[in-house]
């Protein structure tokens, strides 16, 4: 957009200008990391006087710059400096209203001041926000610039997650049998998740190293049931024979090996395979990005076969739908977006499309193969000439192999600032899978996933986990 100005002489007593701007939860934020002004009662989701509601006002000071933005980009526009402004609030602006700014030429003095009546009001009620006067320095001469070549922000907080978290604390709590919660991660994940009311726990390991755990997190385990075990293996039965029982919807791994995990849940006659294999999903949410993005396999199948990619595709769609993803977008990924003999990845993903395309995978679009680019930058696919319902909005992404998965994923955790929820798929209920170095968002998604996945199984006949 080319920014153009009025100058002093131009200006005229009566002349007007407006804007309207809708206060999102974004610009709380970035307002309270550029000001430093973290007064509770400006943050989202947050509740600053102790009523029991988030309040998510809009600082008067940013209120205030609103005015400033028309002066500096409209009337007069670039070149405007201020001399002063006052200010007189009535009512107060809040996260998700949309507001009118208006600024009116009131006078102009002969050293180039100009002031000007400045008002803000709310445009569903239209409330009056603010009203004032400013005196600004006006621009001389003609100017005109062009704005697009600022740098981008992006907001490092997870929506997704927090919509997440949202529609699983209105459920019921979904009793997870928790295998080995005997250091600090572990158990802190739990009882978070417990306190959030998210799971009920049942503790299964050794009993003194439980409570050594919790005494270093100042925990009370009063009124949860702990299980003894001596070792992760015996505490993996026992997690399966509680889902067997009916007293357990879903598994959490502690401290123990996966190895150890999975042995006890393959079991042909006590463990947890219900038909289709045992596949992991990162449930990621990318600051910046519009929708949770899936990634299947990083943490269970190696090096899997295009048999292992079906029911890794089909597992990764049945999860995006129960998050409320109506038809997801599945990219199986390679190297390259056309088919390459010499690329197994290339000729599994052609194959994985087609038989979606013939109702082989149902409930969701598959399209591959596709590279990483045009699976999820519409400009990119455009510009390689891929035109289909998946290319470059993919939001679940099938990688070849655990090297390509688990790479990606610590990308996006590292490098992107996402948050992972870690998920197995193919048991007879979901087992939560969580790293050490799991933030306590990712542990709580990583529930509320579970939560979600779990009650929408089991609200349909004949669906398992």
């Amino acid at each position: 957009m080319i920014l153009k100005n009025r100058t002093f002489d131009e200006l005229q007593p009566g002349d007007s200008a407006e804007m309207r701007r809708l206060i999102t939860a974004d610009d709380l934020y970035v307002f309270a990391a550029a000001s430093g002004n973290h007064n509770p009662m400006h943050l989202p989701r947050v509740d600053g006087n102790g009523d029991g509601k988030p309040d998510e006002i809009a600082p008067g000071m940013f209120v205030g710059a609103l005015i400033a933005t028309v002066l500096g980009m409209q009337l007069p526009g670039p070149g405007t400096l201020y001399r002063k402004q006052s200010f007189t609030f009535f009512e107060r602006a809040h996260a998700n209203e949309e507001l009118v700014v208006r600024v009116r030429v009131l006078s102009k003095e002969t050293d180039g001041l100009v002031t000007f009546a400045t008002e803000v009001r709310r445009i569903s009620d239209d409330a009056l926000i603010v009203t004032g006067e400013a005196q600004v320095i006006a621009p001389p001469r003609r100017l005109s610039f062009d704005d697009a070549n600022l740098p981008g922000l992006v907001v490092q907080r997870h929506r997704h997650f927090e919509d997440i978290l949202d529609r699983a604390r209105p459920l019921p709590e979904l009793a997870t049998a928790v295998v080995c919660p005997e250091e600090e991660n572990s158990l802190g994940g739990a009882l978070l998740a417990a306190r959030e009311s998210l799971i009920t726990p049942i503790l299964i390991g050794e009993p003194g190293r439980i409570s050594a755990t919790a005494e270093k997190l100042g925990a009370d385990l009063s009124g949860l049931e702990v299980i003894p075990a001596q070792s992760g293996f015996e505490a993996a039965r026992i997690a399966c024979a509680l889902v067997h029982e009916g007293r357990a919807g879903a598994v959490m791994k502690g401290h123990l090996h996966t190895d150890d995990l999975l042995r006890a849940m393959l079991d042909r006659d006590t463990g947890l395979r219900v038909g289709r294999r045992f596949t992991h999903i990162f449930v990621m949410d990318v600051p910046g990005v519009t929708h949770p993005i899936l990634i299947s396999d990083a943490a269970i199948n190696i090096a899997p076969d295009l048999e292992a990619k079906v029911d890794i595709v089909q597992n990764a769609i049945d999860l995006a739908i129960s998050l409320g993803i109506e038809v997801p977008k599945v990219g199986v990924l390679s190297a390259v977006e056309t088919v390459n003999p010499a690329i197994q990845s290339s000729i599994d993903a052609a194959l994985l499309s087609k038989m979606a395309e013939r109702g082989q995978i149902k409930g969701g679009l598959v399209d591959g193969p596709l590279a990483m680019d045009n699976a999820v930058d519409l400009a990119a696919a455009r510009t390689k000439g891929l035109r289909s319902e998946v290319a470059g909005q993919a939001e679940i992404l099938v990688v070849p192999n655990l090297d390509a998965g688990n790479m990606l994923a610590k990308q996006l955790s590292y490098i992107s600032h996402a948050e992972a929820a870690g998920l197995m798929l193919g048991a007879r209920v979901p087992v939560i899978l969580n790293s050490r170095s799991d933030s306590s968002m990712a542990r709580l998604a990583s529930c509320a996933v579970a939560a979600i996945h779990f009650q929408r199984c089991i609200a349909t006949p004949g669906r398992t986990a």
